[in-house]
């Protein structure tokens, strides 16, 4: 029986993955985190380890010992590439939630030894990125040629999510970031040019900012669109009114301390744990495909909603675990899962998880 390792596995992500992996796999599960916890009294599929991933020694012994590595222990812009390296150096397969982009292309420019060593590693699994890329693939690979993708998030509240996200969402105003507009790079500054877009229900139309992601630029990548995207928004929208203060009011020196990032990240998680009574804590994502189809311009919408957001990035990232496990999807080397997910392989894992996408040619 495939063992997988799950690291951060004890976080809210990594225990969404572990309950998809329990239930769509026969995979026996270790989960880490640096505290110990008691093992399950009864058998069980599911052991814990007490990990910490500076602990080189341990960490490879663990990874040797099983036949994929989940990633979920971020936040990853403080992350290196040394899991990665390792799974590759053992002939692991890898999968990990990232959601940095300098983590992101750090991770892609290991390609080439991961396809040498027969390593299928796949970034920026979950719900975005994750299912977002793959709702975009489902329109882009029915066009001739692409105008623009853009892909819109929003959240209510946490997310269900813990601190580390928070942290995330404030580590992502620090700069200015690379979008691919006209066919150009061209630097934009985090949370501007705020617009209102119809998401599905019960979540209608709200506003959303430009954010940095790895999707501005693996998409760039995956798709020769002339212009990528890429907005986040909140509920309720009085969270958007103070992160976009955050953005433009606080210095830029401040905000690059982590103690500042430390501490708005646990002010709005407090915030959050009282809204979320309110508001819920899921997530809506809108992808907006334009361009040539048939030799008449066309534009493809997939939406998508779900009423806890940690529960669908846990979809997200146990189908393609899946998938590896099964040996229905093999693809040498690390790649975004635009790249590696073939829509056939996207579509039966929603339809199993009874994930519903919408889609419709027309944006209006």
């Amino acid at each position: 029986m495939a063992q997988v390792l799950i690291l951060g596995g004890q976080g809210r992500i990594g225990q969404s993955v572990a309950a998809d992996l329990l239930t769509y796999t026969q995979a026996e599960l270790v989960l880490t985190g640096r505290t110990p916890r008691p093992q399950p009294a009864e058998p069980s599929r599911v052991r814990f380890l007490a990990l910490d991933l500076a602990d080189q020694p341990n960490l490879e012994a663990a990874i040797r010992a099983s036949q994929l590595v989940i990633h979920c222990a971020g936040p990853f812009r403080y992350r290196d590439t040394q899991v990665l390296k390792t799974c590759i150096a053992s002939g692991v397969n890898y999968l990990d939630v990232s959601d940095d982009r300098s983590f992101t292309q750090n991770a892609l420019q290991l390609r080439s030894a991961a396809e040498s060593a027969g390593v299928t590693a796949v970034v920026n699994t979950g719900v975005f990125p994750g299912i977002s890329n793959s709702m975009v693939r489902l329109g882009a690979e029915q066009f001739e040629t692409i105008d623009q993708i853009h892909l819109s998030y929003i959240v209510s509240g946490s997310g269900g999510s813990g601190v580390t996200v928070m942290r995330t969402t404030f580590l992502g105003l620090q700069h200015p970031f690379s979008a691919w507009i006209d066919g150009r790079w061209q630097s934009v500054k985090p949370y501007t040019a705020p617009e209102t877009v119809d998401f599905p229900q019960p979540y209608g139309k709200a506003a959303v900012y430009w954010f940095d992601m790895p999707e501005a630029f693996t998409l760039a990548e995956a798709f020769p669109a002339q212009t990528v995207i890429t907005k986040f928004g909140s509920l309720p929208h009085l969270y958007n009114h103070l992160t976009w203060i955050t953005a433009h009011w606080f210095p830029e020196k401040l905000m690059q301390q982590s103690g500042t990032i430390e501490f708005l990240a646990k002010v709005s998680h407090a915030m959050t744990s009282v809204s979320d009574k309110f508001t819920g804590i899921g997530v809506a994502m809108r992808s907006e495909v334009r361009g040539q189809k048939q030799g008449q311009p066309a534009c493809h919408l997939a939406t998508f909603a779900h009423e806890k957001t940690a529960i669908a990035a846990g979809h997200g990232t146990g189908s393609i675990a899946q998938f590896l496990l099964s040996g229905e999807l093999q693809k040498p080397g690390v790649w975004s899962i635009e790249q590696a997910l073939p829509t056939v392989l996207f579509e039966r894992a929603m339809h199993e998880r009874g994930l519903v996408i919408q889609q419709q040619w027309s944006c209006d």
